[in-house]
C-alpha cells in the first residue's frame, strides 16, 4: 500500500509535469523540422500519434554544416499525452482539495483533460478526404489523397461491377518481402516488382527502351515511371502520386507485368483465361450511404480582378435510407453537416467544371469547443473569486 501511494505521488509530481512539457517542446521542434523532408501527415503519424519515435540527429544540424549519423530514441506524442493525462489526474487526487476557492482551477484542469481526450479520439477515429464531382454528375464516395489502393474490377455482373481492392500497406509489404499478394477474392496473384511512393511519368520520347522493358503488357509498353522525391510539409498542397510495376499470375502462369500509376486515368484490361478484368491504381475510396449531385458550381471573383470572392456548390443530397432528398448550398465557411460527416467547400476542378469538397468524419469534433469553453469559464470563475476576496478584504 505504501509503495502504491509513493508511486501515485511520483506520478503527481510537479517535476514530472515540467519534464513532460519540456519533452513535448523538443518533440514539437523535431516534428516541425521533419516536415522539410517528409509530408505533414506522415510526420503527424510518426511523431505525434505514435508511442515512440527515432529522431535523426541530422534533423537539428544542416547537412551543409556537418553530417551526423545516428538517431535519438524519444517518446512520441501518444506516450507524452497519456503521461500528461495521468499526471494531471494524479495531482488532483493527491494535492488538490475540492473547495469553492479552487473550483475555477479544477474546472480549467478538467477542460485540459477533455482536450487531451479529444486529441486521442481524433487520432484514433477521425477520417478525411475529398469528394470530387463534375457539374451535372453525382458521387457517393470520398477519396483519401494520402493513401492509394489497387482496384481489380470484374465488369461482368449485370447492372454493377464487382470490385476487390488491395490496400497500399499490402502492396508496400509485398514490395519489401518479395512475396505476392494472394486472396480468394482476387482472380490472380499480385507480385510487386517495384513500388514508388511518389513518381514521375516519362512519355515515349522521354523514356529509354530499358525503362519501358520493365513492363511487357498494358500502358507500360509506351511509357515509364521513375521515382520522385516524396511531397514534404513545405510543398503546400502537393500530394504524392505513387506508381508500381506489378506482375499478375494465376496458377503459376504469368499473365504479364503492368505499370499502374496515379497518372493513368483509365483502368487497364487483364485477360484471365478469356475473362477480362480491369485494374487501376487509385486513391483509397470510402463509400457513403448518401449521394451528392452537383447542380451548379460558382466561382465568384471580385469585379475587375481574378481574385476569388466566393466558391459555392449547389448540390442535391439523396439518401434513400433516411428518405432524404433536398437541395443544399455549400460555400466558404458554411459546410454541410450530415450523417456524422462535415462537407466543406475546398477547391474546384480546372476550368470550373466541377467542385472538390473536403469530407471530414470526426466523432470528437465538438470536444475542443467544449474543453476551451470549460477552460475559459474556469479562469473567469477563478479570477472572480480572487477579485471578490480582494474587494472584501479592502472593504473591511
Amino acid at each position: 500500500m505504501k509503495a502504491l501511494k509513493e508511486a501515485f505521488s511520483a506520478l503527481a509530481s510537479l517535476r514530472l509535469t515540467v519534464l513532460l512539457l519540456a519533452l513535448s517542446m523538443v518533440l514539437i521542434l523535431a516534428g516541425t523540422l521533419a516536415q522539410v523532408n517528409e509530408g505533414v501527415w506522415s510526420v503527424v503519424d510518426r511523431y505525434f500519434r505514435s508511442p515512440f519515435v527515432l529522431i535523426p540527429f541530422q534533423l537539428f544540424i544542416p547537412e551543409k554544416v556537418a553530417r551526423i549519423p545516428g538517431v535519438l530514441p524519444f517518446p512520441g506524442g501518444l506516450t507524452l499525452g497519456v503521461l500528461l493525462f495521468v499526471n494531471l489526474i494524479a495531482a488532483h487526487f493527491t494535492r488538490f482539495k475540492v473547495t469553492w476557492k479552487r473550483s475555477g482551477i479544477i474546472l480549467s484542469h478538467l477542460g485540459i483533460l477533455l482536450l487531451l481526450v479529444g486529441e486521442f479520439v481524433t487520432g484514433a477515429l477521425a477520417e478525411e478526404g475529398n469528394m470530387t464531382i463534375d457539374e451535372g454528375s453525382s458521387s457517393n464516395y470520398v477519396e483519401d489523397t494520402r493513401s492509394v489502393e489497387l482496384a481489380v474490377i470484374d465488369p461482368s455482373p449485370a447492372g454493377d461491377d464487382l470490385v476487390v481492392v488491395v490496400p497500399q500497406r499490402l502492396l508496400e509489404r509485398a514490395a519489401r518481402s518479395g512475396q505476392p499478394v494472394t486472396h480468394g477474392l482476387l482472380p490472380f496473384d499480385v507480385a510487386v516488382s517495384e513500388w514508388m511512393p511518389n513518381s514521375t511519368i516519362l512519355g515515349p520520347m522521354q523514356s529509354t527502351e530499358q525503362q519501358r522493358k520493365k513492363a511487357d503488357a498494358g500502358a507500360g509498353l509506351q511509357i515509364a515511371a521513375v521515382p520522385a522525391p516524396t511531397a514534404t510539409g513545405v510543398n503546400g498542397a502537393e500530394v504524392d502520386a505513387p506508381s508500381a510495376y506489378l506482375t499478375f499470375s494465376r496458377g503459376g502462369k504469368k499473365l504479364g507485368t503492368y505499370l499502374v500509376s496515379m497518372y493513368l486515368n483509365q483502368a487497364q484490361p487483364v485477360d484471365v483465361d478469356g475473362k477480362v478484368y480491369q485494374v487501376e491504381l487509385r486513391f483509397k475510396r470510402t463509400y457513403k450511404p448518401y449521394t451528392l449531385h452537383l447542380i451548379d458550381f460558382k466561382h465568384d471573383k471580385f469585379v475587375g480582378t481574378d481574385t476569388p470572392r466566393n466558391f459555392s456548390s449547389l448540390v442535391r443530397l439523396i439518401d434513400p435510407s433516411r428518405n432524404t432528398d433536398r437541395e443544399v448550398l455549400i460555400y466558404m465557411n458554411t459546410p454541410l453537416r450530415y450523417s456524422g460527416d462535415t462537407l466543406y467547400q475546398s477547391a474546384f476542378k480546372q476550368g470550373d467544371t466541377g467542385t472538390i469538397l473536403q469530407v471530414v468524419t470526426n466523432p470528437g469534433w465538438l470536444i475542443p469547443y467544449i474543453s476551451c469553453g470549460m477552460v475559459t469559464l474556469g479562469l473567469l470563475v477563478h479570477f472572480g473569486i480572487r477579485l471578490s476576496g480582494s474587494i472584501r478584504r479592502k472593504a473591511s
